[in-house]
């Protein structure tokens, strides 16, 4: 197929492309060093791309995720690096035969754990991200109850998101530190073998942490391409020019097609104004017409995965596979 049979707005990967970034990561952080996220591409096909890779051990973010890898047959080593506050489907995965770790940071979430069947946790701490995640100094208290409850303690977990998008890379390393010497002060209270943290903007910088949980590297946005990593663009939105006028031009590409959290969308061959909900509205450096197809590169990758059914794969203009985007939902 090609890609001018495709319905627009359609979600494109070059597989070239994709396969560079994957062999990239995969030299710099080999085997288990890597736990990928599947929370940015959302698709078992892409996962097993990982697989061939080296990649044997994944981080999810849903329990529709985790449901989709073991059911896919990649349930070797999954962890939920999200607190639920039910944890009855998670049991019923490691019921299959599936490895399942769950990140919890309370007593109600410890609780959950184990009474959803779940039998392996993380302590889950903040260091520095306001979001979830234990105080430091509550780790050692967590595990002891986590252990109490029967379930085993596999280490620690801890997010440096507010520092892996930081564009200047020394501003970045020096940010990382303290947040990681956090993360080994809770680790000296739990034991256990799992330092899990890091993200794409990191995965060079932390070397505190045994995994690092990137996960945009595969497919990159233009938010990570600031930070000018060794990884190439390999998804845009194709969309068609719907309308057009002297000074600018509409794509039918818009909010519910691309994540816009992380601002704009940076349209190639043109300069964007806004989006709204179908529709990108930009000023063309050349003269467009109706019908014209246009790439379109959303700056966060992760949720504008998710508002698309499926992603296909070309070599040039040529649709060579098209992979279900089959871990969409909760």
């Amino acid at each position: 197929m090609h890609i001018s049979q495709l319905q627009t707005p359609a979600l494109i990967v070059d597989g070239a492309a994709l396969e560079a970034n994957l062999a990239t990561m995969a030299a710099a952080l080999p085997g288990p060093r890597l736990r990928p996220h599947v929370k940015a591409h959302k698709c078992t096909a892409l996962a097993r791309r990982q697989v061939a890779h080296g990649a044997g051990r994944f981080t999810l973010a849903t329990v529709r995720e985790v449901e989709g890898m073991a059911a896919a047959g990649m349930g070797e080593d999954l962890m939920l690096a999200n607190e639920v506050a039910d944890a009855s489907r998670l049991g019923r995965v490691v019921e299959t035969g599936a490895r399942v770790t769950l990140a919890v940071d309370s007593e109600a979430t410890i609780e959950a754990a184990a009474a959803g069947g779940v039998r392996e946790v993380v302590i889950d701490i903040n260091v520095g991200l306001p979001r979830c995640g234990a105080p430091p100094d509550q780790a050692g208290r967590l595990a002891d109850l986590a252990r109490a409850r029967g379930l085993e303690v596999r280490g620690v977990m801890g997010y440096e998101g507010h520092v892996v998008g930081v564009e200047d890379r020394s501003a970045r390393v020096a940010q990382i530190g303290p947040c990681m010497e956090l993360l080994l002060s809770a680790h000296a209270q739990t034991g256990g073998e799992l330092i899990s943290a890091g993200g794409t903007g990191t995965y060079d910088i932390n070397t505190w942490a045994n995994e690092i949980q990137a996960g945009s590297y595969a497919l990159m946005d233009t938010a990570y391409a600031k930070l000018e990593l060794p990884f190439v663009q390999a998804l845009h939105v194709l969309a068609r020019v719907i309308s057009v006028n002297d000074q600018w031009a509409v794509a039918d590409c818009g909010l519910k097609s691309l994540g816009m959290d992380h601002g704009n969308p940076t349209v190639v061959g043109g300069s964007v104004w806004f989006c709204s909900d179908e529709h990108t509205t930009f000023s063309p450096d050349s003269k467009l017409k109706v019908g014209d197809r246009v790439k379109v590169i959303p700056a966060h990758v992760d949720p504008t995965v998710a508002y698309h059914e499926a992603m296909h794969i070309v070599d040039g203009e040529e649709v060579v596979e098209t992979w279900p985007v089959d871990l969409r939902g909760w």
